[in-house]
């Protein structure tokens, strides 16, 4: 019996082991993982269930290899998309789709550089809104769409008519002489937000042409990030003092069907709220009827007989309303047909939208079109490379833009004109004579407005090309390196016409403004998590080119020779010309280092030196960093193996401190003149002001 035991033992022993090893035995596993529209997903992470040690990332072409146990469970996840679990069973070779997830995309902001980090990472203000979001608000302006929508943003909205510009100003002013506004990045290139006039008092106002931003047709969106503050926009140099509105424009996904999308709105705007007017006294002063006065203190208006401005005799009344019976009913047209796909590695997006705007004031219009198409590739071996090339054109043309203050504005005659005339009786505007018809006694500076609408004419045309391409190479699914250039560029020309008949000269204007800004940058990024332990790091080093100009030209006849033909050169005098022109170059070098630690305590530090050719060269350069720390202080507590009370599911502390410089203006430390001509016709000379030439950067801190 003991000689049967003991020889059964051994076997026994085999059969254990046998099990044991069977217990444990590997396979290796390997496929790709694809979004909904079957692209490859780069930088999901893949871990067995029960053991994160030893995971995986999927690369550039989304596949990935993994070593588990018989019968496991993956785990797949990325920012952005809902986790999965995938069981495994036989196969070696598995393809898993992951969804977008409401929820996480939420979380996923575009930060500078346009690269996708989560919220809870930053430790400055971002805030995103959806393409979708803009849209909807149906507003001529851009800028206008994000009214109510942005914490600590304001939209200061101009009141001249259809088309007219908007500023924005994050977190109050940082200037009294200067720019308050954000920078726009649309796509990765800067673009000019300019405003559309930089005369708009009381006296003497200026036409108003638009911003920079009410160019961008909101149906193109996708995203837009709000970079609040210079720490989260010190990468993005001087002009970004202000903060910085990053712009993503939609790319094309695969779509059921042709992918064509066609869509239209039509809005009707009327007055909302009025000043409110004294309706008992009419025309004159004191109380006694004056038809030349300008003022409304007549005579109590009970319908006694005077004898108006033209002579005729009328029941003295203040019924009329003036400002209802001249303005209209404002409309919006927009029509928008856009086309997107997917056709293999390659996404098409194009679209041509329509906009037309006309306002309250008779004739004032606006029209826009949009035209724009983007293409983005992966390609090359495990599709390494990627391609992004995107142009859009925009042309923008604005009809009898309307002028506030006091001087030729026809909402300011409507609301002081004396309370028992009628705007009506003005209309039409001129008599046999072609003489503008209007009461004695008005202001030398004051017009009939229905005179105004008709022959006191002013159009300006912008053309617009915003151009970006990109071309990026994945060495590894933690290291890359991209190129990028791109241009905004964009010529105005405007023109006016001042009939004759009136108080005013009859002259004509013609003016060209051109703007060109080329920017040409290189990026290098690595990234990965779990370096040492739980501790991940991120590194990027880049540097960029900018080069813009801008020149102008105006040529004014004054009076005319001969009334009422436009030409340049039938002025009764010498031409009035202006002429402008600046050019400006910034080169700059930049970089980011950031550290975390288990996916709760991040560390970021930033820096960018800009070399500026409108300082002197002895302080031509300026370095300026910034750093941030977030602390998800809730999540550090969970996967410390604690937990959170029902009612406070969620901590983070956070801060940073940012320095940002700020250049000059071209031209502004160098003696310059302006020459010109004296009425005489003389040749004259003025010198510009110039600064302390030992005048350095500006410098901006948060």
């Amino acid at each position: 019996m003991k000689k049967f035991a003991g020889r059964c033992l051994p076997v026994a022993m085999l059969c254990l082991y046998t099990a044991i090893a069977l217990g444990q035995a590997k396979k290796t596993v390997s496929g790709s993982v694809r979004d909904n529209a079957g692209a490859p997903l780069t930088g999901v992470s893949i871990n067995e269930k029960g053991n994160r040690a030893d995971g995986a990332v999927s690369g550039s072409d989304g596949r990935f290899t993994i070593t588990v146990a018989e019968r496991a469970i993956l785990i797949f996840s990325a920012v952005g998309f809902a986790t999965k679990e995938v069981q495994v069973g036989n196969e070696t070779e598995i393809t898993v789709e992951l969804s977008e997830s409401s929820t996480q995309l939420e979380e996923v902001v575009v930060t500078a550089l346009g690269i996708k980090r989560q919220q809870k990472s930053l430790g400055y203000a971002v805030q995103q809104i959806s393409g979708g979001t803009l849209a909807d608000s149906k507003e001529t302006n851009l800028a206008n769409a994000l009214s109510g929508k942005v914490a600590g943003l304001q939209v200061v909205r101009s009141s001249n008519g259809a088309g007219a510009s908007s500023k924005i100003v994050l977190r109050g002013n940082t200037s009294l002489t200067g720019s308050n506004q954000p920078l726009i990045v649309v796509d990765g290139i800067p673009i000019d937000n300019f405003t559309g006039t930089t005369e708009n008092g009381y006296w003497a106002a200026g036409f108003d042409r638009g911003n920079g931003l009410g160019d961008i047709s909101a149906d193109d969106i996708e995203s837009m990030s709000i970079l609040k503050g210079p720490s989260a926009a010190a990468l993005y140099g001087s002009r970004a003092g202000n903060g910085v509105i990053l712009i993503t424009t939609k790319s094309g996904r695969k779509q059921s069907g042709l992918g064509i999308t066609f869509s239209t709105t039509q809005g009707i705007e009327d007055i909302f709220i009025r000043p409110e007017l004294q309706n008992s006294f009419g025309q004159g002063i004191e109380g006694i009827f004056d038809a030349t006065s300008t003022l409304s203190w007549g005579p109590k208006a009970d319908g006694q007989t005077v004898e108006k401005w033209d002579g005729t005799q009328s029941p003295l009344t203040t019924t009329q309303d003036n400002v209802k019976n001249f303005l209209r009913k404002g409309t919006t047209q927009n029509y928008n047909l856009s086309f997107q796909q997917q056709y293999g590695n390659t996404a098409v997006y194009s679209s041509i939208a329509r906009w037309i705007d006309k306002s309250i004031i008779p004739g004032n219009k606006l029209e826009r079109t949009n035209i724009s198409t983007r293409a983005t590739s992966r390609f090359g071996r495990d599709d390494k490379w990627t391609t992004d090339f995107k142009i859009s054109y925009n042309n923008t043309s604005g009809f009898n833009r309307p002028i506030n203050g006091r001087d030729v504005s026809n909402v300011y005659v409507l609301y002081t004109l004396p309370r028992s005339m009628d705007i009506r009786d003005f209309d039409p505007p001129k008599n046999e004579f072609g003489d503008m018809i209007w009461y004695h006694g008005a202001p030398g500076w004051q017009n009939n407005p229905y005179w105004n609408n008709l022959y006191n004419l002013n159009k300006d045309t912008r053309d617009r090309f915003i151009m970006s391409g990109s071309v990026k190479y994945n060495f590894t699914d933690w290291l890359d390196a991209e190129i990028r250039g791109g241009a905004d560029i964009y010529t105005t020309n405007t023109q006016r016409k001042v009939y004759a008949g009136s108080n005013r000269a009859n002259e004509y204007s013609e003016g060209k403004q051109t703007f060109t800004e080329t920017n040409y940058s290189a990026l290098i990024s690595a990234r990965k998590d779990d370096v040492i332990g739980k501790l991940g790091g991120a590194v990027t080093l880049g540097g960029n080119l900018m080069d813009q100009k801008f020149s102008s030209i105006s040529v004014g006849t004054g009076s005319l020779e001969v009334p009422d033909l436009f030409s340049l050169t039938n002025g009764s005098g010498a031409s009035v010309i202006g002429q402008g022109y600046s050019h400006k170059k910034i080169n700059s070098v930049y970089g980011t280092v950031g550290v975390n630690y288990d996916g709760y305590i991040y560390l970021d530090a930033t820096f960018r030196n800009d070399w500026s050719s409108s300082l002197l060269e002895i302080n031509r350069s300026y370095f300026y960093p910034s750093f941030s720390l977030s602390w998800v202080v809730s999540e550090m507590i969970e996967n410390s193996g604690g937990y959170m009370p029902l009612w406070f599911n969620y901590a983070k502390l956070r801060a940073s401190h940012a320095s940002v410089g700020n250049d000059l203006a071209p031209y502004s430390l160098y003696n310059g003149y302006s020459i010109g001509k004296d009425p005489l016709g003389n040749t004259t000379a003025s010198r510009n002001s110039v600064l302390n030439p030992h005048c350095s950067y500006i410098g901006v801190k948060g």
